[in-house]
């Protein structure tokens, strides 16, 4: 039996123009739930990510810590009205046509992203994907930990998770795409058949370049 091939798309300013993270820290402030001194921090993280000098695990712990203690079901009813209103509406058309493109094919979709499934699971069920890979939380006796599921779905992570994925559903990354806009996923786009990238920042549309990938536009 030939082995499926599968289309693995990042999310945020990939399937989404925007960040969900983004989004998630203005959703805070607007409802006064969050200070200067945090939104700063959060500023702070967001140019360093760009930069490309983020520590993931030591920011993501800064950030998770922020909601350690909190009742999961209730911040999974919460996080769901926010997505319906604050992330909904950024879906990128070019994304949907192109997961529409695979589905036609019969390939394999997937989400795989560094955010939470308090953001990626809404957004697979909205556009019809069964699949997701993402940062995972810790939650012990119905509460988050402020601690994440090791690795988290970013950079290396990322790979560890597809391959785990590939393997379980008999998937060849050869044969198989990613879509994305970050250089930080350099090495899922590395590791699969076809690498494309999405609304590209700097460093990723010059590795692109180099490397002969396709770029392209969702938004």
């Amino acid at each position: 039996m030939e082995a499926a091939v599968a289309a693995f798309f990042d999310v945020d300013y990939t399937v989404l123009s925007v960040s969900s993270g983004r989004q998630w820290v203005r959703y805070l402030r607007r409802n006064g739930r969050i200070t200067w001194r945090l939104w700063g921090m959060f500023l702070w993280l967001a140019l360093r990510y760009y930069l490309g000098l983020l520590e993931f695990p030591r920011a993501s712990a800064k950030l998770t810590a922020m909601i350690a203690g909190a009742d999961e079901q209730a911040f999974r009813e919460e996080t769901r009205r926010w997505f319906e209103e604050w992330v909904r509406p950024y879906i990128a058309p070019g994304a949907v046509e192109r997961i529409v493109w695979h589905r036609a094919q019969g390939h394999q979709i997937a989400l795989v992203s560094a955010a939470t499934e308090y953001v990626v699971r809404p957004l697979a069920e909205t556009l019809g994907i069964p699949d997701y890979l993402c940062t995972r939380l810790e939650v012990v006796d119905g509460r988050l930990t402020g601690r994440v599921v090791e690795p988290p779905c970013y950079g290396p992570g990322k790979v560890y998770w597809v391959e785990r994925y590939a393997a379980e559903r008999g998937i060849d990354l050869a044969r198989s795409y990613f879509y994305s806009d970050s250089y930080t996923d350099r090495y899922l786009l590395l590791r699969v058949g076809y690498p494309i990238a999405v609304n590209p920042d700097p460093r990723l549309r010059r590795l692109a370049r180099q490397r002969g990938w396709p770029i392209e536009r969702f938004y």
